[in-house]
């Protein structure tokens, strides 16, 4: 049973292109069936969440990170009475325009692209699923739902939210300009993301051996719940235990912040009791922590930081990410005629219309790429092999 606030989907504000509903499947069902077969969700199991690819098979990816939202958007979502699928929809699209090589990726290629638009993951996600989705005869994208297009754009400079509402009056830029809000579905989505990669980053930075457990005790989020893990089981204290021990605290972690979620987001709602998914727009966001437990998990996100996201190891291979993106970029710019036909083709049309266009072609193709296959064009075109 859906609450009053929640996005329905027989009360979608539509498709750019209008469709005939399916007889089976609600609208956000069908979008996040769509977003599941693309091209650009398959990308995401070799592009890097933290790892590089080839530094281990157990490491988080873009997809299973993806997943991971999804898992807990809906699990806060059912209890909220939120529409689930949309935030399924949501979670496992809102990466997509991700670049390989994770953040330092999306950080060199918005230098590469400085004076020409720059480059923003969100909106980059927003253009896979509204232009470089090639897989229907009638419209270029995915023809997604203005919900699950509006949860997706998490976040949007003005210069280009200005852009998408002269392309779209009243579409998925106008919150920016209004300075409104999503729907209770997006901003879910939006906390669910940072519960997820919190949580995944501690166990994949003590996998890795950057970071120990022992560093973690000093973090208040985890110790509270690696006391409680030992205190119910205290065989866990025993040598070789770590990674059970590690495992039960994450658990009780995460369990502990969803049921956070629900409560202080349940109190949010009850003081303003919105009667419609437009009138929670025109709110504060709603979706939260709670005063305390936002505190907990600032500190813990300034200790990755510190400890995992900052360690010379990491930034080893970052900066050599780095030199990728970048040559890459110069090489095409130089001989876009080295792109993948279907690329080299749409840099040759757009030749015809602006230097910006040209890049912003080279752009999508370098954004596209997954980990590996970056480093293969790299090597083919540089003969450098950063990482043999």
């Amino acid at each position: 049973m859906l609450a009053a606030y929640a996005c329905d989907p027989e009360r979608t504000r539509g498709r750019r292109y209008p469709e005939a509903p399916a007889p089976t499947r609600t609208e956000y069902q069908r979008d996040r069936d769509r977003i599941v077969h693309s091209t650009a969700f398959r990308r995401l199991v070799y592009k890097t969440q933290v790892f590089l690819n080839h530094e281990g098979d157990l490491f988080r990816t873009r997809l299973t990170h993806s997943l991971e939202v999804a898992q807990l958007g809906r699990s806060i979502a059912r209890s909220l009475g939120l529409n689930e699928d949309l935030v399924e929809a949501i979670a496992l699209a809102h990466d997509l325009g991700h670049t390989p090589f994770g953040h330092v990726g999306q950080d060199a290629l918005n230098e590469c692209m400085a004076g020409h638009g720059g480059f923003e993951h969100n909106l980059q996600s927003l253009r896979v699923v509204d232009q470089l989705e090639e897989r229907y005869p009638a419209y270029d994208g995915l023809n997604l739902t203005f919900e699950t297009r509006e949860g997706i754009l998490k976040h949007c400079s003005r210069v280009h939210a200005e852009e998408l509402e002269a392309m779209e009056p009243g579409g998925v830029g106008a919150r920016f300009l209004a300075r409104t809000q999503p729907s209770l579905e997006a901003q879910l989505c939006n906390l669910a993301d940072e519960i997820a990669y919190n949580a995944h980053d501690i166990d994949d930075g003590v996998r890795s051996g950057l970071i120990t457990l022992e560093q973690l005790r000093s973090v208040a989020l985890f110790e509270d719940y690696r006391l409680q893990a030992v205190q119910a089981y205290p065989q866990l204290q025993e040598a070789g235990a770590g990674r059970r021990l590690l495992y039960e605290t994450i658990r009780r972690m995460l369990s502990a912040q969803v049921y956070d979620v629900i409560e202080a987001t349940r109190d949010g709602l009850e003081r303003a009791r919105p009667a419609s998914p437009d009138a929670v727009r025109l709110l504060p966001s709603l979706v939260t922590f709670s005063t305390g437990m936002r505190e907990r998990s600032i500190v813990l996100k300034k200790f990755l930081f510190q400890n995992l996201y900052r360690h010379p190891k990491v930034m080893q291979t970052t900066g050599q990410a780095r030199q990728v993106i970048q040559e890459l970029f110069d090489c095409y710019r130089q001989a876009p005629h080295e792109m993948q036909s279907g690329h080299a083709a749409r840099a040759a049309q757009a030749r015809e219309d602006t230097e910006s266009a040209v890049l912003r072609v080279i752009a999508d193709y370098i954004a596209g790429m997954t980990d590996r296959f970056a480093g293969r064009e790299h090597e083919r075109l540089t003969g450098k092999s950063l990482w043999a």
